[in-house]
């Protein structure tokens, strides 16, 4: 936009932004301080649409390829938070003949059973059982993983997530150990060894390790002793309990078959704990069992048919998560952003109120501005032009701001909620922000451009 004026002007075209901008590094310091507060505003708002928006990606349904999640019965939101993601601790176990019996289900299209409890000695990441099936199903549908290393099949093999890899500096063939989660400073004496490095999901795969459920089994105390391993099953499966005698029997009956093993390398020579020995299926357990079914409506009369027995649990891993969402983050979100909302309003108060107070300073200026041949609408336009630079150039700056607080908040976020948080997220809402900005600009520069277009030539030359 040009004004074309003579005299002082020359007869040389001027831009009004230009006049505008001299206006406001004239008043630096209340412009500055103006526009740092909308930026303030504009970047708590980003910052909660960003993280908002990664939370909704994280949890929705196509980031999850299970139809079911099968554990212990509980609290539904806990057991997808444990076995999903990672940033809660399992309810309980299930016995690893529950996990056999749900294969043989004619509903069933794959189930992988999941073991969780320990964490890695170096950057405690979580631990995770698994069996070689496991890699061969996508992580999200149409995304397979990726797998630089050699087949997981040996029973101390282990896969690593790609952060895990980047911050313990692990690579092909290092060896690390477990450390025990009910025991702070336990370290099994069991080695498991680096056999493939998982490509970036930017999903909580990239920070846990992954080893074969069958070498998971043979650490110290991961066999349930006998004695609690049938009490657990048996009670599980609603059976009477054994009497001392009947449990003696049992036990000895299970150490005939498959020997008597004790775990106790101490002095024994055994420190890398690489025989292994043939454990009873009852002394294995199971966190939970993630599902596949041959259709969604054998999900849904599974999940019904579960919720009848008092066995376990079977949940759409959606499902709480969306409740999450909608009941407690929706909410939470929204008054975030009302706030803010509230501080982009004061901020936009703050300018009006800045050029509003300017207008008595600035009347001779208008004055002259109107005597060298600028037309009453071109005085409004710079006004306006002014009103909006603050307003839409605190944006932006609020822009830079909300995404650099994402970034510098994204390790703090991943340590204490295991969440993958990408420093280059970006929520759609936030091309809203300009048009809002723009008419904020305008409204608060109204008034103001409104009084220096009634400004009166003479009298303020006068004056």
């Amino acid at each position: 936009m040009q004004l074309l004026s003579t005299g002082l002007f020359g007869n040389r075209p001027v831009n009004l932004a230009t006049i505008a901008w001299k206006s406001i590094r004239e008043r630096g310091l209340a412009s500055s301080l103006t526009a740092l507060s909308v930026a303030l505003g504009v970047m708590l708002m980003v910052a909660v649409l960003v993280i908002y928006g990664i939370l909704q990606s994280t949890f929705s349904q196509s980031s999850i390829n299970y139809d079911l999640i099968v554990g212990p019965k509980g609290d539904p939101l806990q057991l997808i938070l444990s076995t999903v993601y990672h940033i809660s601790p399992p309810i309980e176990n299930l016995p690893y003949r529950y996990y056999l019996d749900l294969k043989k289900d004619p509903r069933v299209s794959i189930a992988i059973p999941v073991a969780i409890g320990d964490t890695s000695e170096q950057g405690a990441f979580p631990i995770v059982g698994t069996v070689p099936e496991f890699f061969d199903l996508d992580y999200i549908p149409g995304r397979p993983f990726l797998v630089n290393g050699r087949e997981f099949r040996r029973p101390f093999d282990a896969y690593i997530g790609a952060r895990v890899a980047l911050d313990n500096d692990w690579k092909l063939g290092t060896k690390f150990k477990l450390v025990h989660s009910g025991a702070e400073g336990h370290v099994h004496n069991e080695e498991f060894e680096v056999v493939g490095l998982l490509a970036p999901t930017g999903t909580p795969h990239d920070k846990v390790v992954y080893v074969n459920l069958e070498g998971f089994y043979q650490i110290q105390g991961h066999d349930k002793p006998l004695n609690e391993a049938i009490a657990h099953e048996r009670n599980f499966y609603g059976e009477p309990e054994l009497d001392k005698e009947q449990m003696q029997a049992e036990i000895a009956a299970i150490e005939k078959k498959f020997g008597k093993h004790d775990h106790n390398h101490e002095g024994h020579g055994h420190e890398g704990h690489h025989h292994l020995h043939d454990l009873p299926i009852i002394q294995k357990q199971v966190t939970s069992i993630l599902v596949q079914c041959k259709s969604s409506t054998a999900a849904i009369m599974l999940s019904s048919d579960l919720k009848k027995g008092n066995k376990a649990l079977g949940v759409n891993p959606v499902d709480p998560m969306r409740k999450l969402l909608k009941d407690i983050l929706g909410p939470v979100q929204m008054l975030l952003l009302i706030m803010t909302g509230l501080i982009v309003i004061v901020s936009g108060i703050g300018i009006f109120v800045s050029i509003y107070n300017s207008m008595t300073a600035r009347r001779r200026e208008i004055a002259i501005m109107r005597a060298l041949g600028a037309q009453r609408s071109t005085v409004l336009s710079v006004i306006l032009i002014e009103s909006i630079i603050l307003c839409v150039g605190g944006g932006l700056l609020g822009l830079l701001f909300g995404h650099g607080l994402v970034f510098v908040a994204r390790p703090i976020v991943e340590i204490k909620t295991g969440l993958v948080v990408s420093p280059f997220a970006f929520s759609p809402y936030e091309f809203v922000l300009f048009p809002i900005l723009l008419t904020l600009g305008v409204l608060v520069g109204f008034l103001p451009g409104m009084t220096a277009y009634k400004t009166d030539v003479a009298d303020s030359l006068n004056s």
